[in-house]
């Protein structure tokens, strides 16, 4: 039962805030290209497995991470009672983990097209390599964005077995969109950050930190209103961004403090309910 417990920690079960930023993308791109007017039984069968995919994947870079930052997260007051980093389960034990969740993922990528399989299998170098980022470059949200919305395009692709430019437009939104939240979530650890060398988009903008946050979702409204015009959905679609517009600029921004963790942590995980509500906004346009 200890072990069990250690693994629920280690993989961040219990904080399925990660996972979920993982499947909203995924679930935009596959209902973005899903023809509704045919058998909803594979909407919801890819539905599964893309939940499937991000929790597994979601965790396994969880282990990932937490192996390659031992020595930092050990000196975080945040992160150093993680598994890893305390010493309660090995380096090795932790690889064996990561390996089989893996290959479960595999099992589930298996049941999609070629396409689908070899775009997928691409982005695991991105995956397994971010943790890295933080220590050349100030920019480790972006790697972030690049490998966290890269489901957006495989949910599409799912369907398509193509690659338009419509997705890509929702691609690069989605980018800014990580880019703003995690670099909310930044602020959690800033200052030993700061003091253990680590860099981060929340370090390098600390100082215009709400100006960034502007300019990220500014983009990623731009980006999927763009996209919305190559997909020739009708006003209603504009008319609907107003609700994710207020959550982003007047909830996100407006209550965003830099020195107070508890409001960061808050605010980014209310990103869960902006990826609802961009979900509800694709399913009600592309059934009217």
């Amino acid at each position: 039962m200890n072990q069990i417990k250690l693994f629920i920690e280690l993989t961040r079960l219990k904080k399925p805030i990660g996972f979920m930023l993982l499947f909203w993308p995924c679930a935009w791109g596959l209902t973005l290209v899903y023809d509704f007017t045919e058998n909803l039984y594979n909407y919801f069968y890819f539905l599964i497995l893309f939940f499937l995919g991000s929790v597994l994947m979601r965790s396994a870079g969880c282990i990932v991470n937490d192996i390659l930052d031992k020595e930092f997260d050990s000196k975080v007051f945040r992160t150093k009672n993680r598994p890893i980093a305390s010493g309660k389960i090995s380096a090795m034990l932790a690889i064996a983990y990561a390996a089989i969740l893996c290959f479960l993922a595999l099992i589930v990528l298996l049941n999609f097209n070629f396409l689908t399989i070899i775009l997928a299998l691409g982005s695991m170098p991105l995956a397994f390599t971010y943790p890295l980022m933080k220590r050349f470059t100030y920019w480790p949200q972006l790697f972030l964005g690049i490998t966290f919305n890269y489901g957006l395009i495989l949910g599409w692709t799912s369907i398509n077995g193509q690659i338009d430019i419509a997705v890509i437009l929702f691609y690069i939104g989605a980018i800014f969109w990580t880019l703003g939240y995690d670099t909310i979530y930044g602020y959690q650890d800033i200052k030993d950050d700061e003091i253990i060398g680590l860099k981060s988009t929340s370090i390098k903008f600390k100082g215009n930190a709400k100006k960034f946050l502007m300019i990220c979702y500014s983009s990623l409204l731009i980006f999927f209103l763009i996209g919305g015009y190559f997909m020739n959905f009708n006003y209603i679609y504009f008319f609907l961004f107003i609700i994710p517009f207020i959550h982003l600029f007047f909830y996100q921004i407006k209550n965003f403090q830099i020195d107070n963790p508890a409001k960061c942590l808050e605010i980014f995980k209310s990103n869960n309910l902006f990826g609802l509500i961009i979900l509800i906004n694709i399913l009600i346009v592309k059934n009217l």
